[in-house]
């Protein structure tokens, strides 16, 4: 054993040593000649960091070319429709809290290659991306935040109440949806269906106390819950390591194993995704701690540059930006070309480009509409439990429509 675990740690430091070396170099070292494409590579890893599992997970994974361009279209399409949704804002054609997902692509890309379509997520309010990767389209995403017909609420629920097959939101209350996780959770264990739900929060939700009631219940019926923190360092204005004495967020779950991930690389996010859906199908709850960085401030009233500086948001950008050093692997694998991926950025602005348009022209719902589906597919009208919805105060002429 003790041979065995000196071994281990060689291969450790290798493999440490050689990721290191593929993941790091600058941006600025991709050709731009045409190279020619292979179908497969072995794409290396940074280790991660495990508590309470005696496990090793792999310092490379297999990466197929179909794969790279999937995931590569997927990450672009979610940056430029959430820096059209900033525009949007700016103009004042998107109103209220609006929270953009810029610089976390990776984290629900690489978690979406593990699951099925009849797997369960649930999420905060920086919910954009995670709506779209459950099957919305950018139009319906977008029109849903201008407040349209079409958009995937009807207009109704905008930035922060999105949803979708097996998607339970955008919740706006922070850190609510965490034990309405392990609800979801609950009911797939509860019918036998061999699925699980994915419950997401911000490092800003880790020290609610209802999450730690909700790991003990997890933990009790060893629910196929997969919990997972995405830390990108700041909660609203708040450093994680100002709020929490202990910001190792993947140690918290106690008696839940836990995994520190590099949340800006999407094959490792896919890979300890992998292994947390096989764990939590299996022996119940896992936790994930996906690092990552956030490029706009917490919500679009927020400059986000009081707390921390310009300089650390450019530098995350060059260095560790997960789209711009995916693009870098995929070429420097010879998965993809230049070419490739420039085409596949024109095809994905175009699309967003008229999804935009989209969601300036489309109807607003109906005023009819204001009380439909509050309480079951049909209901509607102007009335709720018999109260008038459109009721005119003489003392308040703010309320006539």
């Amino acid at each position: 054993m003790a041979t065995l675990s000196v071994l281990n740690k060689l291969r450790h430091l290798s493999c440490l040593k050689q990721a290191t070396e593929k993941i790091l170099p600058t941006f600025s070292s991709i050709s731009s000649r045409q190279m020619s494409t292979a179908e497969s590579a072995e794409y290396h890893l940074l280790p991660y960091k495990f508590h309470n599992l005696d496990i090793e997970l792999p310092y490379s994974a297999t990466l197929t070319r179909d794969e790279g361009l999937h995931y590569y279209r997927e990450m672009v399409t979610i940056r430029r429709f959430e820096q059209e949704a900033s525009k949007l804002y700016k103009e004042k054609v998107i109103r209220g809290f609006c929270h953009l997902y810029s610089g976390q692509e990776a984290c629900a890309v690489g978690m979406t290659a593990t699951l099925t379509p009849d797997d369960s997520v649930i999420t905060a309010y920086r919910a954009h991306g995670w709506t779209y990767l459950k099957g919305r389209s950018v139009k319906q995403v977008l029109a849903e935040l201008t407040g349209r017909k079409g958009g995937c609420t009807q207009g109704k629920g905008g930035s922060m109440h999105m949803y979708a097959h097996e998607f339970y939101g955008g919740n706006g209350i922070v850190g609510a949806q965490v034990p309405l996780g392990a609800g979801v959770a609950f009911a797939h264990k509860y019918r036998g269906n061999g699925r699980v739900c994915v419950t997401l929060y911000g490092d800003g939700a880790a020290n609610q106390g209802q999450i730690f009631e909700t790991f003990n219940m997890a933990a009790l019926w060893d629910l196929p819950c997969i919990f997972v923190v995405e830390n990108n360092g700041y909660g609203m204005g708040t450093s994680s390591n100002r709020a929490s004495a202990v910001d190792e967020f993947y140690t918290r779950g106690d008696f839940i194993p836990g995994i520190s991930v590099d949340g800006n690389c999407v094959i490792s996010v896919r890979e300890a995704s992998k292994y947390a859906v096989d764990h939590a199908k299996n022996k119940g709850p896992i936790l994930l701690e996906l690092n990552t960085y956030r490029y706009f401030g917490h919500s679009m009233s927020d400059p986000g540059t009081s707390y921390r500086t310009r300089d650390e948001i450019q530098e995350t950008r060059q260095k560790r930006d997960p789209i711009n050093g995916f693009k870098e692997r995929l070429v420097g694998l010879e998965l993809a070309t230049q070419a490739e991926l420039k085409k596949v950025d024109q095809e994905v602005k175009k699309m967003v480009d008229e999804a935009v348009q989209f969601a300036r022209t489309d109807a607003e719902p109906p005023r009819d509409d204001m009380a439909m589906f509050i309480y079951s597919e049909g209901t509607g009208g102007e009335s709720v439990r018999g109260s008038d919805l459109f009721t005119q105060f003489p003392t308040n002429d703010r309320l006539k429509f």
